[in-house]
């Protein structure tokens, strides 16, 4: 049903399908699709909730490694060690665009389809996971800036979060 959702959400956007067309696209009847959600809202939810499971795995590691993803454009490693700071938040942005681009129905689902992170726990607590990262990385890249010009983590996320929101769209 999730797989079915997807394709719909990427075809016709997250309002644009029945849960009908779900349970087509699903090969189940409409009745089934009540056995595991109570309506459309709640399909999207899961969609989102499984996108940003990917999505926080992704930023993690682009933010571990200092690249985003096996095979993608990014900046070379350094020789030892860890990346540094620069290059894990440049890694982050590149990953969210990569994600975007590999997982566009997740994408919509999670940032397009007014599903709000507290519907569930589950999505509140991955949602926090992932944007954590990108926090993470902003703070450790602030540290560079002298403290009496450094702006808030949290802003300087925020900023680069809007900023890749944007490029995206």
């Amino acid at each position: 049903l999730v797989d079915g959702a997807l394709r719909l959400i990427e075809e016709k956007g997250p309002t644009g399908f029945t849960l009908s067309e779900a349970a087509r696209e699903a090969g189940v009847t409409p009745a089934a699709v009540y056995r595991h959600f109570e309506g459309r809202e709640d399909l999207i939810a899961e969609a989102a909730r499984q996108g940003y499971e990917i999505f926080a795995d992704l930023m993690e590691y682009a933010y571990a490694k200092g690249q985003p993803l096996p095979g993608a454009a990014a900046p070379a490693p350094p020789a030892k060690g860890q990346p540094s700071a620069l290059a894990s938040f440049e890694a982050t942005g590149r990953a969210y665009l990569a994600f975007a681009r590999k997982y566009p129905g997740h994408y919509v689902a999670m940032f397009e389809s007014g599903i709000s992170i507290q519907r569930t726990p589950e999505l509140n607590e991955v949602a926090t996971r992932a944007m954590g990262v990108l926090e993470r990385a902003a703070v450790e890249l602030s540290k560079h800036i002298p403290e009496e010009k450094r702006p808030p983590p949290q802003m300087f996320s925020a900023h680069i979060w809007a900023l890749s929101h944007g490029v995206v769209e």
